[in-house]
């Protein structure tokens, strides 16, 4: 501020201010209110905060040079090498991590300004003293990963594999040489078939849809054999279902369908091994048949059910007739037997009569009715045959 040919400026706590005069740096001002004889207009001050930020690196490195003490006392110049990365910390917090052949510059003055520089080229994985002070999300030269449980990893540097990581957190150094991590499911895995039609030996085009799981058992020869290896087991069991559907007949497929699954399992085993991976079980799922023979089949089908049923029939009619002539020949010859008979008719016939007015006629009483009612005795044989 300019007034009555004085300049003043005020530095804050967390400031500091480049004074210059006639554009020529003269000294850093402190904490505080300046206040200089300027009749001219000569002098001027650029105030810049100094907590916990960097310095433009042009003028870091010009201070160096021009004004070594000033440099010396207020920043923090860190540069890296070709190999090198640098963890830097402000206040005991890591907050930068420079990726080699970089200069950054910072304010010391009352910032506590920590340089780590770690050979990072000559480092493959990262310390894991590292790994708690680096923020790896926004980090250009770490390549990090974590390996589950029931995961193994796979490390390649410049496309060569070099070994097999273990469940946990794994960060390595990106520094003159590319990395990548695969990571493989050792768990079984499902792999579903759909349906594709095939031809039998009986000429009946059917689709047929598979189940069939799989887990890796050697990961190196997984990743090194096929690009997609859930693709190449995919076309083997093709191959094998296709070979096993047409040496057989339609009726052959439908009765045997436990053998087309062995047999569709060893070839697929057979060629699975060289994949790194064993196959476990291979299950036919559906067997889907055109519109026309499903219709015929099932009119088969319901012809067999229905003699079936005829047979059921006859069989039962004849077990009646048998029973009912074995009835027969005991109440010839037991007369007790044929009175509880007529009896029990007796009791069929009235369950549905709602009313019944009995005439007894003759002085025979209740026994003369009943006789003439239902009878199962013969005419012209008295009660002793």
């Amino acid at each position: 501020m300019r007034q009555f040919g004085f300049f003043s400026v005020t530095v804050r706590d967390d400031e500091r201010a480049f004074l210059t005069h006639d554009g020529r740096f003269v000294r850093l001002l402190e904490p505080g209110r300046t206040r200089l004889f300027d009749p001219a207009g000569r002098y001027d001050a650029r105030v810049v905060k100094v907590v916990r930020t960097d310095v433009p690196v042009d003028t870091a490195l010009l201070f160096e040079k021009a004004h070594p003490k000033v440099a010396e006392d207020n920043f923090e110049i860190v540069q890296t090498g070709p190999g090198e990365v640098a963890i830097v910390a402000l206040d005991g917090q890591p907050t930068h991590l420079l990726p080699p052949m970089t200069t950054r510059a910072y304010w010391r003055t009352i910032t506590l300004v920590e340089v780590e520089l770690i050979d990072a080229a000559g480092t493959l994985q990262v310390d894991p003293k590292h790994l708690k002070r680096m923020d790896l999300k926004s980090s250009s030269v770490v390549v990090h990963e974590i390996i589950n449980a029931h995961e193994i990893g796979l490390l390649f540097v410049d496309g060569e594999l070099i070994d097999e990581l273990a469940p946990g957190r794994h960060a390595f150094w990106a520094v003159g040489r590319t990395i990548r991590i695969a990571k493989l499911d050792m768990r079984p895995q499902p792999i579903e078939v759909t349906a594709q039609e095939i031809l039998t030996k009986d000429r009946v085009g059917i689709r047929v849809t598979l189940t069939a799981f799989y887990r890796i058992t050697d990961p190196r020869r997984a990743v090194n054999e096929v690009n997609d290896l859930s693709g190449t087991l995919y076309r083997l069991v093709q191959f094998a279902i296709r070979e096993a559907v047409a040496t057989r007949t339609l009726d052959e497929i439908l009765a045997a369908r436990d053998q087309i699954d062995g047999q569709v399992r060893e070839f697929v085993t057979q060629r699975s091994k060289a994949l790194g991976i064993e196959v476990g079980e291979i299950g036919i799922k559906d067997v889907i048949l055109p519109g026309d023979v499903r219709e015929l089949l099932n009119k088969v089908v319901e012809a067999e059910r229905t003699a079936k049923a005829n047979l059921i029939r006859r069989q039962e009619e004849t077990a009646a007739t048998r029973s009912l002539l074995n009835t027969s020949k005991l109440m010839e010859d037991n007369p007790l037997l044929l009175r509880l008979k007529e009896l029990e008719a007796l009791e069929k016939l009235v369950e549905k009569v709602g009313r019944i007015d009995l005439h007894a006629g003759g002085g025979k009483g209740l026994e003369a009715l009943l006789s003439g009612l239902y009878s199962l005795r013969q005419p012209g044989k008295d009660e002793n045959g």
